[in-house]
């Protein structure tokens, strides 16, 4: 089965992102893709501190861009991330939302693991993604023809307790649309991400921002697909672009069968 990831650096200018992400679709199917997917804030990346006109609630414009995208090309699409409004809250959810190749939306994920983190000193590089995004309630699937689809969003890559939750717990392909930061992809990405696709026995997907979003907010780029024994099928560089592989099926039942690591877990 080939899968393609859309790599981009997406800005604050709706239109041109949406546009940049059209023609990136047309091209991942004309490779031949039948599951295609976005990185994180693919839409709209906010400035430091912004806000997000763009917020919307099921069935918005967003939404029904990615469905008609789908049935366009006839491919299941994995839609990275956007806002999404929640009623009575000034903070939104950031939200994937997976459509079929007849444009329906078959799942939507809230991104569960907020990135509050302090990388330097004094707060210089302090992020408190919780004053802008409310956390997600629960792990979801994708449940489609070919597997299923575990679905997660950049900084829940650092917990694996995620990935081994009896929604995810089987999944044949694990998405991690992301918008990862050069200070922590450059020595933690590679090395999660294979650690994620080894853990889970899965395909694992990972379509990524790149690049200079403005003059406070870079992304690491460096999209991966990665076998489920922790192989790198295919990696993109630091500019916008889309990589495609083919993912074998079979040789993920072979390693489950010679490792069926999955069946021997024991809890504590």
């Amino acid at each position: 089965m080939r899968t393609a990831l859309v790599q981009c650096c997406s800005t604050d200018d709706l239109d041109r992102n949406l546009e940049a992400t059209q023609e990136a679709v047309r091209e991942a199917a004309l490779r031949g893709a039948s599951l295609v997917a976005l990185p994180e804030n693919f839409a709209y990346m906010r400035r430091e501190g912004g806000m997000f006109p763009c917020a919307e609630g099921p069935g918005g414009p967003i939404s029904r861009f990615l469905g008609a995208l789908a049935k366009e090309h006839r491919v299941w699409l994995v839609g990275g991330s956007f806002p999404e409004i929640i009623q009575g809250e000034h903070r939104v959810y950031n939200t994937c939302v997976v459509f079929s190749p007849d444009g329906q939306e078959i799942a939507r994920y809230r991104k569960l693991h907020l990135f509050d983190v302090d990388l330097g000193q004094d707060g210089e590089d302090a992020y408190r993604e919780s004053r802008h995004f409310a956390p997600g309630g629960q792990p979801v699937c994708a449940q489609t023809p070919f597997g299923s689809i575990g679905l997660s969003i950049c900084y829940d890559l650092r917990f694996p307790e995620l990935y081994r939750h009896g929604e995810m717990l089987g999944a044949q392909f694990i998405t991690v649309p992301s918008a990862f930061m050069v200070q922590t992809g450059i020595d933690h990405w590679e090395v999660l991400l294979r650690a994620r696709a080894i853990e889970a026995q899965a395909f694992v997907l990972a379509p990524a921002q790149c690049g200079q979003h403005s003059v406070d907010r870079a992304s690491y780029g460096h999209s991966m697909i990665i076998d489920p024994w922790g192989r790198i099928l295919t990696e993109a560089g630091d500019a916008p672009t889309v990589i495609d592989a083919e993912c074998d099926l079979s040789e993920l039942q072979r390693i489950r069968s010679a490792i069926p690591a999955l069946r021997h877990r024991r809890l504590p």
